[in-house]
């Protein structure tokens, strides 16, 4: 049997990970700016993280959601310590496509209502309703166009009202910054706006902070620069430092009943170990004043690079944007740098989302890559 071919891939085998660092099959290391879209967090093999793991594995590593675990609960009360919302409750799942799913469907429960506003250049998931709600037609099959969804331009209020006054639909779904989309993000005065229109009009506020939570922004999640609650946030990638975890944190305006929602492999007991080792190592290393002191560090560096048309995104969550199709740069940093960074459907734009633990020293690595790497491909 071969594998369905969807993935374009490098020849690269990584064999071995350290905290930014991976290492191939041939020993060439690599520095990860990337963290396999936005996914690790607290570094590869962190070691409290895989001493966790490893511990838990040796007890129980699964059990269905019919039983009574701890460790959810222990997630769940660190979660809300973390993040300031200690008043939220937590669904555990697997994956951010999975937490969207069950955040669109809980919110159409609530309010009896089924069509949903999103953004133009959103990316959401590639489920059911979660890819309905992504702005990429090439990734939409017909079954998952069914759904009711209107696309918008972010920061126009005056078309979300417009919509939403039109009182059919159920939920609005933004994420914190846009990921795949290519790094824009709402103003403080969008989503303090977009909160009062939805409260206004019994709309359902979904941030999906699948990639921009969990620190990543320089805030536990990237909403919190902007002074708002919203009713409904989904998290994963960063979550669990690559095992599979998700989740959505459901404000107390919800009412919850025995079959509402449901999954099979979301909040095992290894999940959870992973999940609250991540928390732990946050909390432990202070990573979130590293990220924003990385994040200053990063943004005076950058301008010694020439031709750079724009840095957008927060925190550790960041695109470098040039007026040129950027395949070919991305391709030499890698292959020839031995520097891991990201695409996204604006072309002209690198994404970089290194592990939160980043030193400065790596944005040196980065910057001198990157301006021998212009300069190459200009001759």
């Amino acid at each position: 049997m071969n594998l369905f071919n969807v993935y374009p891939l490098y020849d690269i085998t990584p064999v071995k990970a350290v905290d930014c660092t991976i290492i191939d099959d041939k020993g060439v290391e690599y520095l990860d700016l990337y963290s396999g879209h936005g996914v690790i967090s607290i570094g590869h093999t962190q070691p409290d993280y895989v001493e966790k793991l490893k511990n838990q594995l040796d007890h129980l590593g699964f059990y269905s959601n019919a039983i009574q675990n701890p460790l959810q609960v222990e997630l769940a009360q660190k979660l809300g310590k973390l993040s300031g919302l200690e008043d939220y409750e937590l669904f555990l799942c697997s994956s951010g496509a999975e937490a969207n799913e069950n955040a669109l469907k809980l919110a159409s429960f609530h309010n009896g209502k089924s069509r949903v506003v999103a953004f133009h250049n959103s990316f959401h998931g590639r489920t059911s309703a979660a890819v309905a709600v992504t702005d990429n037609k090439k990734i939409v099959a017909p079954i998952n166009a069914q759904q009711e969804v209107t696309f918008l331009p972010l920061n126009q209020i005056e078309l979300v009202e417009a919509e939403l006054a039109k009182g059919d639909v159920s939920s609005v779904i933004i994420e914190g910054i846009q990921g795949v989309g290519g790094l824009d993000q709402g103003t403080t005065e969008f989503f303090q706006a977009l909160e009062k229109a939805c409260k206004k009009h019994d709309v359902v506020l979904i941030l999906d902070e699948v990639q921009s939570g969990y620190g990543r922004s320089g805030k536990f999640f990237a909403f919190q620069h902007h002074g708002i609650n919203p009713d409904i946030i989904s998290v994963a990638k960063g979550m669990g430092n690559g095992f599979p975890v998700g989740g959505i944190l459901i404000s107390p305006k919800f009412e919850a009943s025995f079959g509402l929602l449901g999954t099979t492999f979301g909040g095992s007991h290894l999940s959870c170990a992973a999940g609250i080792a991540v928390l732990d190592v946050i909390e432990k290393l202070d990573l979130q004043k590293n990220v924003n002191e990385v994040y200053q560090y990063f943004l005076e560096k950058i301008k010694e690079v020439k031709g750079i048309k724009q840095v957008k995104g927060k925190g550790l969550m960041l695109g470098v944007e040039f007026d040129f199709d950027v395949a070919a740069l991305r391709k030499k940093l890698i292959i020839e740098k031995h520097i891991f960074t990201g695409s996204a459907n604006n072309k002209n734009l690198l994404r970089i989302l290194p592990p939160l633990t980043v030193k400065k020293a790596d944005i040196d690595t980065f910057v001198v890559a990157l301006k021998e790497s212009l300069e190459e491909l200009k001759n």
